[in-house]
């Protein structure tokens, strides 16, 4: 039976419809369901790799991967880190994890040599599958770096000092390295008692055991590892597909991430659900590769945050593009304005794009448009609560709030998380003992259950879709020997939605250029969390009881950087 929705609401709380069923299958018991149905349907191009697969090639090169594992000795619950932009390899071995009932680790591309190290740790990797390079970032030499055991031991026996939980290092390619097995080598290893063990460990498995850790970042400075279950990022998948119109027809191109849930989730689960293909125009987004793939694959969705639809808008030969095959997709990761979700729907083709709004902890969408909203409900709100998901809006006290009231965003469901990998304390200030996850986003919630995302009540910047928490950047700065304080908030930017901004107190007699943080910073943390703007500083405006107020920084900054633009324009 469907949900029971009297509106208009007398209070802040939606619940998603409940009439559509839930799977119970794990990936692996549903990709065998999807090859039997569909398996002449292309599954998966990969253009940068020249792949191309239907989804009977896809299994079976998934469970080459999948046995090659077990070979090596991987087993159910061992944490397995994917360190790699976009390529066939992370697609099979987020498969090939979830076939074994091991946990996928995602690692953000843009990690530097210290969030690596932090990351493999906390949830003890045993074993890690790694490109050797992506633009800037030589892997190799950083996991050298971190590792340097690797040069003197034989593949598959490292025992690391700070990576003491690592022993299986995957190299992708067909070169070698010492200390590490290849990515090719590892898919040959597996022979007829290891297919034996794989359909063995596949009855075994539920739908509630982890198989993914994502790493999302705290207001302490370090990442938390959101870990989610078959059961909540399959199903998420699945419902985003309906809400999508999705069918076995369908060709979604993905230019987004796969580390994040909105290429992994979004991408990679959506077109599982429904037997759709898996389009990868590249390693990284390229808006002109993009839309070339979408006229040659005659793709009918494509993602993306709303910077990369702004990219490809701005092409200079946008009007060459074909791009009429284009029917939906999903827009997520900051707000759209409402002329650049016009431009989409218009000059797009794309009328039924669907603006999504969660966070990984959730698996990660709990909100999305329908294709019948209106055009103002898709640009001024993330949409109602997908089915059997409930999303409220609370006050400070935990109490509903009234309509059209700002609170704290919640959701309950199948969605939720587990929790943070071995953190039981954090877990519970997230989680509260009814369920129900906080968001630490403010929002209000109109009559018909759409919600608005007006805030945050965490200090949290979003720069072009990447969550940022100021904290985890001061605590960096904090280790320069020069600098004695340091203050992160995000300040406005028409392009990515916000930028980076730090306001830096140096130690007396000190020389240092912003130059000098940026380097500093760039060894220690990823690209798109080295601020935009320093602004060297002797006091920070500040309340009677000594707390500093960022909010009046930003209000100061954005001052300051109007006056620049506007002395320029004079």
């Amino acid at each position: 039976m469907s949900a029971i929705q009297y509106f208009p609401l007398s209070q802040s709380l939606y619940q998603g419809r409940t009439d559509t069923e839930l799977t119970e299958l794990t990936i692996g018991q549903y990709l065998e369901h999807i090859c039997d149905r569909f398996g002449d349907n292309p599954a998966v191009v990969v253009h940068h790799q020249q792949i191309r697969w239907d989804y009977r090639r896809y299994l079976a090169e998934i469970d080459r991967l999948a046995t090659g594992l077990l070979a090596l000795g991987v087993r159910p619950g061992d944490r397995v880190g994917i360190w790699s932009p976009n390529n066939i390899e992370w697609c099979l071995t987020q498969f090939a994890t979830a076939r074994i009932g091991a946990i996928m680790v995602c690692i953000n591309p843009a990690y530097r040599p210290e969030e690596l190290e932090y990351a493999l740790n906390n949830v003890g990797c045993k074993a890690l599958i790694t490109a050797d390079s992506f633009k800037h970032s030589q892997y190799l030499d950083m996991l050298a770096e971190l590792a340097p055991e690797l040069a003197h031991c034989p593949p598959g026996q490292l025992k690391a000092a700070r990576l003491p939980a690592l022993r299986w290092v995957i190299r992708t390619g067909t070169a070698t390295t010492p200390g590490m097995f290849n990515f090719p080598e590892v898919c040959a290893l597996g022979a007829d008692e290891h297919y034996r063990e794989l359909k063995t460990i596949g009855t075994g498995l539920s739908c509630h055991d982890p198989i993914n850790i994502q790493f999302t970042s705290g207001t302490t400075g370090q990442p938390k590892g959101a870990t989610l279950t078959h059961h909540n990022i399959l199903n998420n998948g699945l419902l985003v597909a309906e809400a999508m119109g999705f069918s076995h027809r369908d060709k979604l191109c993905i230019p987004v991430p796969l580390y994040h849930c909105f290429g992994m989730v979004l991408g990679n689960l959506v077109c599982l659900a429904k037997g759709a293909t898996a389009v990868f125009p590249g390693d990284a987004f390229d808006p002109a590769t993009t839309l070339q793939l979408v006229q040659d694959e005659r793709c009918t969705a494509l993602h993306g945050v709303p910077t990369m639809f702004i990219a490809e808008l701005e092409l200079a030969n946008f009007a060459d593009y074909d791009l009429s095959s284009l029917r939906t997709g999903v827009m997520a990761g900051a707000t759209c304005p409402e002329p650049v979700m016009k431009r989409v729907q218009q000059l797009m083709h794309m009328e039924e794009v669907l603006i999504g709004y969660g966070q990984t902890e959730c698996s990660p969408i709990n909100n999305m448009t329908e294709i019948g909203s209106s055009l103002e409900k898709r640009v001024t709100t993330v949409g109602r609560a997908l089915a059997h998901t409930e999303v409220k809006i609370i006050n400070e006290f935990g109490e509903i709030q009234a309509i059209g009231q700002p609170g704290e965003v919640c959701s309950r469901g199948y969605c939720v998380m587990q929790g943070y990998w071995s953190d039981p304390a954090k877990t519970a200030a997230t989680i509260d003992s009814e369920g129900w996850l906080h968001s630490g986003d403010l929002g209000v919630m109109d009559s018909d259950g759409y919600v608005q995302i007006v805030g945050r009540i965490k200090d949290m910047i979003i720069r072009g879709g990447e969550n940022i928490y100021p904290r985890e950047i001061e605590e960096k700065l904090y280790t320069h020997s020069e600098i004695q304080d340091a203050a992160v908030f995000g300040v406005q930017s028409q392009k990515y939605g916000e930028e980076v901004c730090a306001w830096i107190k140096v130690r007396p007699g000190s020389g240092l250029t912003e130059d000098e943080v940026r380097h500093f910073l760039t060894e220690k943390v990823a690209y798109f969390k080295v601020p935009r703007y320093i602004k060297f500083v002797e006091h920070y405006p500040m309340t009677v009881t000594g707390k500093i107020q960022k909010f009046r920084m930003r209000e100061l900054m954005y001052e300051e950087l109007q006056r620049d633009i506007n002395a320029v324009s004079a």
